[in-house]
């Protein structure tokens, strides 16, 4: 197993920092280009949701982003400093009084392009698993 770590200051132009991370990974690791894909939306989008609704912004406060690496899958985990959230009691960007609202999609793509995604400590923590290889190819 392989591990990096990424720590950001909570601003919103750090995001290109964690886009060349992603990039750096996926040179060391050679993503195929569809997990490559998926990886950086949702990761960028994580990161983005801790800088601003976890830690509003605030310059002190920390971002840490840790990546494993294992031959099945590669696991993110973003955390912030904030006061966390209910991620269950997001309102669905899906049902139709929501579908002309600007925001409320982030979590709703995470989940969509992440293999598996857990909250912990009230979504101070958000675990990001890509597979690396199609389980149902064995």
């Amino acid at each position: 197993m392989s591990a990096l770590r990424l720590q950001i200051p909570s601003i919103p132009d750090n995001i290109r920092l964690v886009e060349s991370f992603i990039d750096q990974a996926r040179d060391e690791f050679a993503f195929d280009d569809s997990v490559y894909g998926n990886i950086m939306v949702a990761v960028t989008e994580t990161v983005n949701n801790a800088i601003l609704h976890g830690n509003k912004q605030d310059v002190n406060k920390i971002v840490q982003l840790d990546m494993e690496v294992t031959e099945e899958n590669v696991r993110f985990t973003i955390r912030d400093q904030g006061e966390g959230f209910d991620h269950n009691s997001l309102p669905d960007p899906t049902a139709p009084e929501n579908l002309l609202e600007l925001g409320g999609r982030g979590i709703f793509i995470i989940r969509n392009l992440a293999d598996e995604v857990e909250f912990v400590d009230h979504g101070r923590e958000v675990q990001l698993v890509f597979f690396l290889n199609d389980p149902a190819l064995g």
